[in-house]
């Protein structure tokens, strides 16, 4: 006599609670490798336990977004503050576009930026792109004025238009910086780019810097200062080709921005 025949064995067979408890094994072996590579002040170092990596080549809870968009509005506030002959078709037209995005941009992520999103990047680059037209064309119809004579009747008010297109011109490049150094602060918060475009010096001397540093919109903010104010880089070196033109060019417009409205005034002074 044969047995009878059986159905395959389900004691074999794979189940979900089997795949649940690899998976919660494999998330285990992570988080002690991640573990084993915490110094005893808890700083990821190297594997072999030997260098604390900084926090500008590791993720991080990303930046806040405050600064940046504290910035964007004084940078909208300088261009309505422009007279009527400087802006483009109206002094409100692309101050309102510009607050509109910055709008957007703060609601859907409010607090630090470490979301990695097409649109929303494309959005923040818009925005910028914006202000950067606002302030060419008002920078160019002063340059224009200030040579053909049209501006600059007194010096309080041509040094005051001066200083606001100074100041917006500083804002708006220190926006492209912060957006393009290594894809943008989303990519910099997830470590998905650890080449950088700008080499501050916490990156040239790490042994002396804080591991926790990485760089913030302050950070740009600064580089943008010193380079339009010295007209070339200070202690912050641009890497990469993009990153020496846009430091050159905001270098050009600082430049014969300076030096046509103070020439200028003191012209009206004598």
């Amino acid at each position: 006599m044969t047995d009878a025949p059986t159905g395959p064995d389900r004691s074999s067979a794979p189940t979900a609670r089997d795949a649940d408890a690899a998976e919660v094994g494999a998330l285990s072996a992570q988080l002690a490798r991640l573990e084993h590579r915490l110094d005893p002040q808890g700083r990821f170092t190297d594997p072999d336990g030997g260098v604390v990596i900084p926090a500008w080549r590791r993720a991080t809870d990303g930046e806040n977004r405050w600064p940046v968009a504290l910035a964007t509005a004084v940078a909208i506030g300088l261009q309505v503050a422009l007279p009527d002959r400087l802006n483009l078709a109206s002094r409100f037209l692309l101050p309102a576009v510009e607050t509109v995005m910055l709008a957007v941009l703060v609601s859907l992520n409010p607090q630090r930026v470490d979301r990695v999103s097409r649109p929303l990047r494309r959005l923040a680059l818009a925005l910028i792109a914006v202000g950067s037209l606002a302030n060419a064309y008002s920078a160019t119809l002063l340059v224009i004025g200030l040579v053909d004579g049209s501006l600059g009747g007194s010096a309080g008010p041509l040094l005051s238009t001066g200083a606001a297109i100074y100041l917006t011109n500083v804002i708006i490049f220190a926006m492209w910086y912060w957006e393009l150094d290594r894809g943008g602060p989303a990519a910099r918060a997830t470590a998905a780019n650890t080449d950088p475009d700008f080499l501050f010096p916490q990156m040239a001397t790490p042994h002396i810097a804080d591991p926790d540093w990485e760089p913030a919109f302050v950070d740009y903010l600064y580089v943008s200062f010193t380079n339009a104010t010295a007209f070339s880089p200070t202690d912050t070196m641009p890497l990469t080709r993009w990153a020496k033109m846009i430091m050159l060019l905001q270098s050009a417009v600082s430049l014969v921005t300076i030096a046509l409205v103070v020439a200028r005034a003191v012209n009206i002074l004598k």
